[in-house]
């Protein structure tokens, strides 16, 4: 797993006292992006599948609409102290015709939890930017099937079964079968890159797909859903009201809390068949 895992001493300390032992960390390392030459964002993230993120996240962001939108991707000659290629700055051109993203801007154009920009402008900003709203998607999932989809996830979580330090984002069909998964230490770059590759394998717009997120689920990551044409956005914890809001404006199902064998949705709640869990309640009474 090359540079997925680095090693690191630590003392684990314990009611039978302490003793010191290497330990697998996830590493963690900044990527900077550039479109033509020109720097456009840096992100903390574990690196593996940087082409998928770049693309992911340029489409989320709006930046491009299909993949015909970039010609070429290749890592810059950045050097660390020995002289090595960090492969951390990652450069993209675009298609002749294809604008240029706006100077200056930053990891996020909309927003994230942290930079202060939030209410209706946010809502509106996504969904006037996206070109594949999920809102006609007509796709279904059984409740019993939506409800196992984080337990196939953690179990293709190869990286975390090492470190337990990373999040993960799968995409599925309404059967069950996964098919990619991606981790990462940031949940949104985890997205970027499922959402890069399936740009890269022409799955965008991803109608009748369901996207699992192994944390909580914020406005970024409903956002990236909403871009992708993602119509049904599950987690194993809860959502942000912005998420919640977003989702409801858009047309995306979401669903969160999805444990031992429950789960809530927040928003178009049609899309989930829930007559597996009228069938077992009924048995039980």
């Amino acid at each position: 797993m090359g540079r997925l895992i680095a090693r690191r001493p630590v003392v684990r300390v314990g009611p039978a006292g302490s003793r010191s032992r290497p330990d697998s960390i996830a590493v963690e390392e900044p990527l900077e992006l550039r479109v033509d030459g020109k720097p456009l964002a840096v992100t903390m993230r574990t690196p593996g599948h940087d082409v998928e993120l770049a693309h992911g996240f340029l489409h989320t962001e709006g930046v491009i609409g299909s993949v015909d939108d970039i010609h070429d991707a290749r890592y810059c000659d950045s050097r660390d102290d020995e002289g090595r290629n960090t492969y951390n700055v990652l450069d993209l051109g675009l298609t002749p015709g294809v604008p240029a993203p706006v100077t200056g801007v930053e990891r996020n154009f909309y927003t994230t939890s942290s930079c202060g920009v939030c209410g209706k402008a946010s809502l509106d900003a996504v969904r006037t930017k996206t070109r594949h709203s999920p809102a006609t998607d007509d796709v279904t999932i059984r409740y019993d099937v939506l409800a196992t989809l984080p337990d196939a996830l953690r179990a293709r979580q190869q990286v975390f079964d090492r470190t337990g330090g990373l999040h993960a984002a799968g995409l599925f069909t309404p059967t069950g079968e996964l098919l990619v998964v991606r981790e990462d230490v940031g949940r949104h770059n985890a997205v970027d890159k499922v959402v890069g590759w399936a740009l890269l394998n022409g799955r965008i717009p991803a109608r009748g797909l369901i996207l699992i997120v192994s944390g909580r689920t914020s406005f970024e990551l409903a956002q990236k859903a909403v871009m992708a044409g993602i119509p049904i956005l599950g987690a194993v914890s809860a959502p942000s009201s912005l998420a919640i809001d977003l989702a409801a404006e858009s047309g995306l199902t979401l669903a969160g809390f999805i444990r031992n064998g429950n789960l809530n949705l927040y928003s178009r709640p049609e899309r989930v068949n829930v007559e597996a869990a009228e069938v077992r309640t009924t048995y039980r009474a």
